[in-house]
């Protein structure tokens, strides 16, 4: 009989309820979610603070009296997700290569935090004219809304992208089933069950094939004097000349094409405010590519301006309406600068998101974070002309003749200006801003920043610069990696930065074998060269000074070990930092239950018995070192270490210690030669 039926209290025969206890019991969580915040051409920014009701939030609930979200970490689990949200390679930025390193070598789930520049007035506040400048905004032709108010639209965020827009707004008719004698003048009868809501939209037939729109302000139920039944009214916005003789019930459908991704497509829309699935909460909701705008030529102070609180003035021939050209939309990629990265007003303990890569510190899955944009070292290679000149080649022998000139080309892509460090001159900038990222992973010690050493420094450059950080919570790579992509129209290597691959490399290492074992030794996926061979004799000395060097052998390019920038011992392996981060992570997310039980000595032997279980298991993964467990690690949770003034005092507390298993990074061979020529050969 188990402990909860032995307490039950029975009395005369019946049934009884018996309360199952919960099973308590702590197991790992994922430590391979790693956040890349860069430059993209398209994707989450800027997006404004709507309510439940799709209206502004008022600026008392807005975090630092911004207007909308700088920045979104957006989760994607494969790089066409990422390519649908945030565009492909046709940017400058190596975002998106990095994304696909990392997936490329073993990642499973990425945040993506898009960095667009924040413009300010002379004052210091926010120029909202210079923020919303970027957006692509149409109107849809021949289309208004109450008042003669036009209906707007905008792409969801800033970008050239958006001047590829195409929207169409369709209308579906669905005849309603009724009597002529259910037709009056002002409503019409329902039968009960009746999906028409207030706010649905009517397309009436009044005979001599006159056809009128009508819009349903009020539903009502009331009973039925002739048989005692209930029956449903539904009320006109304003009556007609005569009865109805038949009825439609008219939706609308909205398809948005970018020109890149699927269609998207959005049936049973409402055409007015006060219907459940108004145009306006639909796009605001579900739509990825779209928001409802306020007509630019008036303004928004302009009360005529909005149309998200009006009703669509729909014409009864319901001819599909579609929208102008987008127009307005731009990339403002050489506005950007490094301080878009970060939010000068966040401090530690903060409970809202910031700017640029303080957004990701309410992510509690997030493990590895990798800037590659924090600066740009220098320009890709161009995108190469997809204009192909026109030939009049034949087999016969003819006059030549003057061909067209051929089409234009697009504009190439602007440069990250505002973002250009070189590293043998802008040495000390560039350390300040990888500074910033590791001293905020020290401070929130819950992800490792994953950082690239300076391509084109000199080797004793390179030791100056590891000279400036001492973090278990940062790690260091090189060097650059060059890559080349079948879908990258600029057809050629690009230097990348070498902490993307390592991202995905440590991200399989924990797929395959667990976070106790050490993310490095393997081959990188799709790296074709390095930017700097290094020779053993360097690589000997940057491996002691905890650089993780990637080595072109044979078979590929190999990452040759996994070290943070720790001058502790203790904390010297990437593994072990992320072990230690991963129990702790564990215990702070599986233990909160603790809080609401009473100090007693039974809870405290539960506590120890959950800790030496979840222990063993790592012990058993080859997690911890040792002989025994006992030699691996302990718990303590006792009455000594809980005397009665700290259990009045509401507070309990438990020892974990742990002796974490550290790879092996060097095998030493000893080579004897016997008296009689023999030579052997032994391993320590």
């Amino acid at each position: 009989m188990t402990a909860s039926l032995a307490s039950l209290a029975l009395g005369a025969p019946g049934i009884y309820p018996a309360a199952s206890e919960p099973i308590r019991m702590l197991t790992g969580v994922r430590m391979d979610v790693c956040a890349f915040a860069g430059v993209a051409p398209r994707g989450p920014a800027r997006d404004p603070y709507f309510d439940a009701e799709w209206a502004p939030k008022p600026e008392s609930e807005r975090p630092r009296d911004l207007n909308v979200k700088l920045a979104t970490p957006v989760a994607v689990e494969s790089w066409s997700e990422y390519t649908r949200l945030f565009g492909s390679f046709e940017g400058p930025g190596l975002l998106p290569y990095a994304v696909s390193a990392f997936f490329d070598n073993g990642g499973r789930r990425a945040y993506i935090v898009r960095i667009v520049h924040q413009y300010f007035k002379a004052d210091g506040s926010g120029d909202d004219d210079k923020n919303g400048a970027g957006f692509a905004r149409a109107a849809f032709a021949g289309l208004t809304a109450s008042g003669g108010r036009a209906v707007w639209v905008r792409a969801r965020n800033e970008g050239s992208w958006g001047n590829s827009l195409r929207v169409t707004l369709s209308f579906t008719a669905r005849t309603l089933g009724l009597a002529a004698s259910d037709f009056y003048v002002d409503r019409l009868s329902l039968p009960n069950g009746a999906d028409a809501v207030p706010g649905a939209v009517l397309r009436l037939f009044l005979g001599a094939g006159v056809k009128t729109i009508r819009r349903i302000s009020l539903v009502t139920e009331d009973w039925n004097p002739l048989d005692g039944s209930r029956q449903t009214w539904a009320w006109f916005d304003h009556a007609t000349a005569s009865a109805a003789q038949s009825a439609e019930l008219i939706e609308g459908v909205v398809t948005i094409d970018d020109g890149v991704n699927a269609i998207e497509t959005f049936e049973h829309v409402g055409l007015a405010a006060n219907h459940p699935r108004w145009l306006a909460n639909v796009l605001v909701n579900d739509s990825e590519r779209l928001y409802p705008c306020d007509d630019p030529a008036l303004g928004s102070g302009n009360p005529l301006a909005s149309w998200i609180d009006a009703d669509l003035d729909v014409d009864a021939r319901l001819d599909p309406i579609a929208t102008a050209v987008f127009t307005g939309g731009t990339d403002r990629y050489a506005d950007i600068v490094p301080e878009d990265f970060f939010d000068s007003e966040w401090v530690l303990g903060d409970d809202a998101p910031g700017c640029g890569v303080h957004a990701l510190t309410q992510l509690d899955d997030l493990s590895l974070v990798v800037v590659p944009d924090l600066y740009s070292p220098g320009a890709l290679a161009p995108i190469e002309s997809i204009v192909e000149p026109a030939t009049f080649a034949g087999a016969e022998f003819a006059e030549c003749i003057d061909p067209a000139p051929p089409d234009a080309q697009g504009e190439p892509a602007e440069d990250l200006t505002g973002l250009r460090l070189d590293p043998s001159v802008d040495f000390d900038a560039i350390v300040a801003l990888q500074r910033q990222l590791a001293d905020l992973a020290d401070d929130l010690e819950s992800f490792i920043v994953l950082l690239d050493v300076p391509p084109r420094l000199s080797q004793k450059k390179m030791l100056n610069w590891r000279a400036k950080f001492d973090s278990a919570y940062a790690a260091a790579y090189y060097p650059w990696l060059d890559v080349t992509r079948a879908d990258d129209a600029r057809d050629a290597k690009i230097a990348v930065n070498p902490s993307a691959a390592a991202a995905g490399i440590i991200a399989q290492r924990e797929t395959q074998f667990g976070v106790p074992y050490g993310p490095a030794n393997v081959i990188a996926t799709g790296v074709v060269a390095v930017e700097d061979r290094v020779s053993p004799a360097r690589h000997a000395e940057l491996h002691q000074n905890a650089v993780n060097v990637f080595v072109p052998e044979r078979d590929g390019v190999r990452l040759t070990a996994a070290r943070t920038l720790s001058r502790d011992p203790q904390w010297r392996q990437l593994n072990v930092r992320r072990l230690v981060t991963m129990i702790r992570r564990v215990l702070e997310r599986q233990m909160q239950w603790v809080v609401f039980e009473p100090n007693t000595r039974q809870l405290r032997f539960q506590i120890a018995r959950l800790l030496d279980a979840f222990l063993r298991q790592l012990y058993r993964a080859n997690a911890f070192a040792g002989a025994t467990e006992a030699e691996a690690f302990f718990v303590k949770c006792d009455d000594e270490l809980n005397p009665p003034v700290s259990q009045e005092a509401g507070r309990l507390l438990a020892h974990v210690g742990v002796a974490p298993a550290e790879p092996l990074e060097f095998i030493v061979v000893n080579l004897a030669r016997e008296g009689d020529s023999i030579l052997t050969a032994e391993d320590h």
